[in-house]
């Protein structure tokens, strides 16, 4: 039985969000450029990203390019530019009625990168799909500082006071305060590390790390991950049968 007969379509995770890790790595144990390994991972974001809309995930969440990644060769950096830049076509999303969002801090990317992802995150903008969120630039701690930055400025100005910053707070002035936080957190490539990844949004996220490289991340590991993460319990901090009391209810 395939994996994707496994999965319960009532309780597909609203937000799935993925560390597509080992396009290098792929690559290299073929004996090939790195980027190349980054070019066929494109081709796995496309089938992932159609796999997840026709499950149902609303929100699928892609760590595409972290702040720490600009400390790679510089080569490599604007081979990843030119990547994003002519590989998000339009056509993927009006074919599965996917809206774009990014995440980051994007006044570092390109003029040219910036210019082409927001005009299409404005023409998809009115797809009542699925949202694609890329995070671009991102980092946890740099996101996590910028909203420590908006909320001081707003105590100082005294909109706020310092016994009404609550979680609400800081998780209104990330910069995901958009969506719902992740509930399967899913990384390929071996490694067991959240990598300065949404460490606020996924504390009670489940984990799901697999060896498979990210080029070779196909749709049935996709569903294998989602099977997993149906077969766990959630119980955000209470005991199985107050789980079970509020599902009875």
């Amino acid at each position: 039985m395939s994996y994707k007969a496994q999965i319960d379509p009532k309780r597909i995770p609203m937000h799935v969000a993925i560390i597509m890790d080992g396009n290098g790595r792929w690559a290299t144990a073929r004996g090939w450029d790195r980027s190349v390994g980054h070019q066929q991972g494109v081709e796995t974001v496309r089938r992932i990203t159609t796999a997840a809309s026709d499950l149902g995930v609303k929100y699928l969440t892609l760590y595409t390019f972290s702040t720490e990644n600009w400390n790679r060769p510089p080569e490599e950096v604007a081979a990843l530019m030119s990547l994003i830049f002519t590989s998000l076509e339009e056509e993927l999303f009006m074919r599965n009625n996917v809206r774009l969002r990014i995440v980051g801090d994007l006044e570092r990317l390109p003029e040219d990168v910036r210019t082409s992802l927001e005009d299409l995150t404005a023409r998809t903008a009115e797809n009542s799909g699925m949202t694609l969120v890329l995070a671009l630039s991102y980092s946890a701690r740099w996101e996590i500082t910028e909203a420590a930055r908006k909320i001081a400025a707003r105590t100082a100005k005294g909109e706020l006071a310092l016994q009404d910053i609550t979680e609400k707070t800081i998780t209104e002035a990330l910069t995901t305060s958009f969506m719902p936080d992740p509930d399967l957190l899913i990384r390929t490539g071996g490694e067991l590390r959240l990598s300065n990844y949404l460490l606020w949004q996924c504390a009670y996220s489940e984990l799901y790390f697999c060896d498979t490289f990210w080029p070779d991340f196909n749709e049935e590991a996709f569903y294998a991950a989602v099977a997993d993460y149906q077969s766990r319990e959630r119980r955000f901090g209470k005991t199985s049968r107050q789980v079970e009391q509020t599902t009875e209810k």
